[in-house]
């Protein structure tokens, strides 16, 4: 009898060192996620608040500059789907590559309706091209990123590619 208590504990001294490691190991890996996501969306935020665009409540221009940007993704992607057919081999067909730059200039169009369409505050050209950028690359990261970074960077594994991807967002924003 004595036997099967104690083997009962210790099994349950086992179950709770596995379970104590299961939630160390979600807590790196969330830390890690985190760590990621402040890196590829941290400096959006440190950007707007170090000018003076945090001073001029540009804050609403960004974010309808955000919402232009994702309803051109949406649009360029209907069209992509749309008009462009997949090729077996890898044969040149330039109207194929005509209709790819002329569905690339939706971006122009989407960049030229937030420049001069959003309404703005009294604010100089200089900060409406930048609260236009910073909206535009702010979207540009999460629609890109963020996916990614809540599949890849909560695994078990650690991996460099999503902290390097962080870094590339931010030379993204500087570009």
């Amino acid at each position: 009898m004595g036997s099967q208590h104690e083997s009962i504990k210790s099994s349950s001294r086992s179950d709770l060192s596995i379970s104590s490691d299961l939630q160390a190991t979600r807590t790196m890996t969330m830390f890690h996620f985190f760590n990621c996501a402040i890196l590829t969306f941290g400096p959006h935020a440190v950007y707007y608040s170090a000018t003076p665009l945090s001073e001029y409540d540009t804050l609403g221009t960004s974010v309808k500059t955000a919402v232009v940007y994702l309803v051109t993704a949406l649009v360029k992607l209907v069209c992509l789907a749309t008009f462009l057919k997949v090729s077996e081999s890898d044969i040149f067909d330039p109207s194929q590559e005509f209709l790819k730059a002329l569905i690339g200039f939706i971006d122009v169009a989407g960049l030229y309706f937030a420049l001069t369409q959003l309404t703005h505050r009294n604010i100089s050209q200089n900060h409406k091209f930048q609260a236009v950028g910073l909206g535009w690359a702010f979207a540009d990261s999460v629609l890109h990123r963020l996916a990614p970074l809540w599949v890849g960077a909560r695994g078990l594994e650690f991996t460099w590619d999503y902290i390097l991807q962080g870094l590339e967002a931010n030379a993204n924003l500087v570009y």
